[in-house]
């Protein structure tokens, strides 16, 4: 019993490592040696690391052992000690590849272990970004959660104030329910925003390992520094992975051109005869001759040289099509950012300014208390409003400064 009690803990034990909420650092830190994405790309570049070793080695040698001139028919048929030709033969032999063609074949090994350290790089990228939306998006929807469930206790204080005016005959008894409304109202909207809450955690988890995930801290200043992004265009990981698969093609290319290179093949042979005969010794060399390059090497090096190129050119559009994106994605910030100004200055202060009034009014028993409401309403949706611009902002910097300004690890 203690040893099935011991291994329940050990079972648990991995769940329980994380448990305390996550600062962002180190929820990136957690992704970092969690995600199954990154630990493939590392066998990858292991994969890739261990084939460039033999790229550039002879291939093996060959060991020949034969039976030559057996005679199966006439009177000797069948008989090893008969014929002065038969004889048992032993030899070995190398292809020796020709220099150019083993060092493209090293050359475009190199190239495999770029694409897959590139690869990583962007995979890096993505698991970062999508962590951090992840630790963004739980942030600011339990802020806003939060302040869904702050108005919800105010409302408390409003039906007193209401079963207070009952008693005295100053308010209807329908206008009892009118909190209530309210009440469920709201309600709603905790589910909805309970149910990001959910959302966010389970992204979060996913990449952490962290089933509990949960924040910790504030998130990052939403600053965006624009020239210095754009100055680093060239270096992002998808461009230096384009910039891989360049290298690969020109590799390639020169696999190519190598191939018109003829390859050596060295032989050597004992053969061994019956004893009244004299043993035979062979030596031989064979020597590949591309002697019909215009039909066979040149089209495969024209088609190689082509796929070169078009490696740079869609190399030349990815980056318009990043520096393009780059440019929406600022104008988008720059329009939250402005947004978010317009929220906090305007729109929560007339809507708080409403609000007041409109209770004042109400207690005064000017205004019904229905209306009163609606704007107390209104103003937790302006709050509940700034809370959801806020996060937009802090999406945006979070997603330009992760796509646009990490250059690798």
């Amino acid at each position: 019993m203690r040893n099935f009690f011991a291994a329940t803990m050990l079972i648990a034990l991995p769940a329980t490592l994380h448990a305390e909420p996550l600062t962002l650092d180190a929820a990136l830190r957690l992704a970092e040696t969690q995600a199954p994405e990154l630990r493939g790309r590392e066998a990858g570049i292991d994969a890739a690391e261990s084939a460039a070793i033999a790229a550039d080695r002879l291939p093996d040698p060959k060991l020949d052992l034969a039976i030559k001139d057996f005679p199966v028919t006439g009177p000797d048929a069948g008989r090893l000690n008969r014929d002065n030709f038969t004889m048992q033969v032993i030899g070995i032999s190398q292809e020796f590849t020709h220099p150019a063609k083993r060092r493209a074949r090293a050359t475009r090994a190199l190239a495999e272990i770029g694409i897959a350290r590139a690869d990583e790089a962007v995979a890096a990228q993505d698991v970062r970004l999508a962590t951090a939306l992840a630790w963004i998006d739980l942030f600011y929807a339990k802020k806003r959660l939060k302040k869904l469930e702050l108005l919800d206790a105010e409302l408390d204080d409003l039906q007193a104030t209401v079963t207070a005016r009952l008693a005295s005959g100053a308010a209807r008894p329908a206008q009892a329910l009118e909190p209530e409304q309210l009440r469920a109202e709201i309600q709603d909207r905790r589910s909805g925003l309970a149910a990001e809450v959910a959302r966010a955690r389970a992204q979060l988890a996913r990449f952490t390992g962290d089933a509990a995930a949960d924040t910790a801290g504030a998130p990052p200043p939403p600053v965006v520094d624009e020239s210095a992004l754009r100055s680093g265009i060239d270096a992002l990981p998808r461009l230096r992975a384009r910039d891989a698969r360049a290298l690969a093609a020109d590799a390639e290319t020169g696999l190519a051109r190598a191939d018109k290179r003829p390859d050596w093949n060295v032989s050597a042979a004992y053969g061994r005869r019956e004893p009244n005969y004299g043993d035979l010794v062979t030596l031989g060399v064979t020597i590949d001759l591309p002697l019909f390059a215009k039909k066979r090497q040149d089209p495969k090096i024209s088609a190689r040289a082509s796929e070169a190129t078009r490696a740079r050119l869609d190399r030349e559009a990815a980056k318009r099509d990043i520096a393009a994106a780059l440019d929406a994605d600022l104008a988008d910030h720059h329009m939250h950012h402005e947004q978010l100004g317009n929220a906090q200055s305007r729109l929560v202060p007339l809507a708080k300014k409403r609000a007041e009034l409109d209770l004042a009014s109400y207690a005064a028993g000017q205004l019904d208390l229905g209306t009163a409401l609606l704007s107390t309403l209104a103003l937790a949706e302006a709050e509940v409003d700034v809370l959801a611009r806020e996060a937009e902002v802090a999406r945006d910097a979070i997603r330009i400064n992760y796509i646009y300004g990490e250059t690798g690890r």
